[in-house]
């Protein structure tokens, strides 16, 4: 069997049924296999960074993993963003890059780029040296992608090896990512009754709830001992959906954004148990966010154990079966804490008082918090959400709701702009019997506005709606504010883009909204109808930022 054949079938051994890439004459070989099977497909994006956007929106929304097809050097380059962006969030997906061939390596052949480029932004770099091993590669690239904690792994396969019929080593055995019941052995006795003796001691109670709940599927684990405990959750921005924003525990989201009621109820606690979170320098503005001194960590990355805040008790295992071990210790012993449904109402309530002016008038352009709030009432519970980066990012962290942890993506602390639509084409490829919609700014659109064409050619039933403020407005406030530049320095209102015009052009529906009540009934619309749908609402570009507005 050809090497190009081999690769696609140890991809479907392992369950990998979609590849995200855009064809080159190196990956033509890979192609070829694809396209003469049923049993697994090919998304073809406008821009390589794209590719690996949508192969994280689908493990995201999903919990499974795609994987990328690339040519090396641009092709490869270009992915290098989303590849930090996936593994900044450990997102687990396969970047299948074709290589320079080795014997003319070093010699500056089209495309070629070192090997050892990209070894910072991914979980491990592989490199195929020989054709007999390329399959084994691949296995051990997908076991590591998938051996928690997750990330993106890369596997670079020289062009040549591809057409190659040779014999192939035989992989091992892959790797099964732990279950949550096999993994409570693990979670270390000593530290699990010091965990438990301080939550049960505590008063007042809190949970900090990271991306990890996420990925170690134990949103379910989260609820039960936050209920147990009676503690307020407070999600971080990556954790965003893990614990239902409208449960009575739920107390709000830590960012930029985080309002002044959030930070006073994480600071009043006496007790916090940080899961799934590794309390990074964008969730808790470099550590200046006060958080109790009697703290349980729990992660499953022994270096986060003590950055930033040093824990009472730190844990270094799987977030499902520390927490189902946590509250089966809890079983045992008394809690004296009470009234956390109170504690976490005042933090909501809070939120809105603080928010309330901005919704004001409703006249257009709307705020975004307006905006947003006619979204949410449009947009169906089960939707899948993706949201991108920048300004209104933090609006939507803040003020709209996400009740499900597979329904509801943003970019972690690589923030980077210009995944919201990659990613939503990621989700739809993911899960087709679900809604899909993108919330964008028409400066992260802007950065990807070429997957209009990807949405429209493929067919996917996805409703873009982008709030239009004509303006970097994030930059051009702190331009104004701090650096004695003009209001809205970095606008183009004088040169402004009409997106539906723009959509129409690639093959969409499209439809414009401009009041809440408009909003709410063109999303409805949209989302009702079949196929794909961009919705342009004009926001205000002299609103507040969130991350001033809030913290005022």
């Amino acid at each position: 069997m050809q090497i190009n054949e081999a690769v696609i079938d140890r991809l479907v051994a392992n369950d990998i049924s979609v590849l995200f890439g855009i064809p080159g004459k190196q990956t033509l070989p890979l192609n070829e296999s694809v396209s003469e099977r049923e049993d697994v497909e090919f998304v073809m994006a406008r821009h390589e960074t794209a590719v690996s956007h949508q192969a994280w929106g689908y493990a995201e929304t999903s919990g499974e993993m795609a994987a990328t097809v690339v040519i090396p050097g641009p092709g490869d380059m270009n992915a290098m963003n989303g590849l930090k962006n996936a593994k900044n969030d450990c997102t687990p997906l396969l970047h299948i890059a074709v290589e320079t061939e080795p014997d003319i390596r070093g010699g500056d052949g089209i495309h070629e780029t070192p090997p050892d480029t990209y070894d910072n932004v991914v979980k491990e770099n592989i490199t195929v040296e020989t054709p007999h091993s390329t399959v084994a590669e691949l296995q051990r690239a997908i076991d590591i992608a998938r051996t928690p904690p997750n990330g993106p792994v890369r596997v670079g396969i020289p062009k040549n090896f591809l057409p190659m019929d040779v014999p192939l080593a035989t992989p091992a055995d892959s790797v099964a990512a732990p279950h949550a019941d096999d993994a409570a052995d693990e979670v270390p006795r000593d530290e699990l009754e010091a965990a438990a003796d301080l939550l049960a001691d505590a008063t007042a109670p809190i949970v900090v709830a990271g991306g990890g709940v996420r990925s170690a599927e134990a949103s379910d684990e989260l609820r039960s001992l936050a209920e147990r405990l009676e503690a307020p959750v407070i999600t971080t921005y990556k954790g965003k959906g893990v614990f239902p924003d409208d449960h009575d525990l739920a107390a709000g989201t830590l960012c930029g954004g985080t309002g002044t009621a959030v930070k006073e109820c994480l600071a009043e606690a006496d007790a916090a148990l940080g899961v799934g979170t590794d309390f990074d320098a964008v969730t808790t503005k470099a550590w200046s966010i006060d958080v109790p001194d009697d703290l349980v960590h729990v992660t499953l990355e022994a270096a986060d154990i003590g950055t930033g805040y040093e824990p009472t008790v730190g844990i270094v295992a799987d977030a499902a079966a520390t927490l189902a071990a946590i509250e089966e210790t809890l079983a045992e012993r008394g809690l004296a804490a009470d009234a956390g449904d109170e504690r976490a109402r005042r933090a909501r309530a809070g939120t809105r008082a603080r928010i309330e002016e901005l919704r004001e008038g409703d006249e257009p352009p709307l705020t975004s918090v307006s905006a947003l709030d006619a979204l949410r009432d449009a947009i169906p519970r089960d939707a899948v959400v993706a949201a991108d980066a920048g300004g209104f990012r933090l609006w939507t962290l803040v003020a709209f709701e996400a009740y499900d942890p597979r329904d509801y993506v943003n970019p972690g602390s690589w923030a980077t702009m210009g995944t919201g639509v990659p990613s939503a084409i990621g989700a739809a490829a993911a899960n087709p019997d679900q809604d899909i919609v993108a919330l964008t700014g028409d400066g992260g659109l802007m950065m990807c506005i070429h997957e209009l064409h990807t949405i429209a050619e493929e067919g996917f039933d996805v409703t873009v709606v982008v709030l239009n403020n004509a303006d970097y407005a994030i930059i051009s406030e702190e331009a104004e504010r701090s650096y004695r530049m003009d209001a809205g320095e970095y606008g183009w209102e004088g040169v402004p883009i009409d997106f539906t015009t723009v959509a129409d052009g690639m093959g969409l529906e499209t439809m414009r909204a401009e009041t809440p009540e408009e909003i709410e009934s063109t999303v409805t619309e949209a989302v009702d109808s079949d196929g794909p749908t961009l919705v342009e609402v004009p926001t205000d570009p002299s609103e507040p930022q969130a991350s001033v507005w809030m913290n005022e």
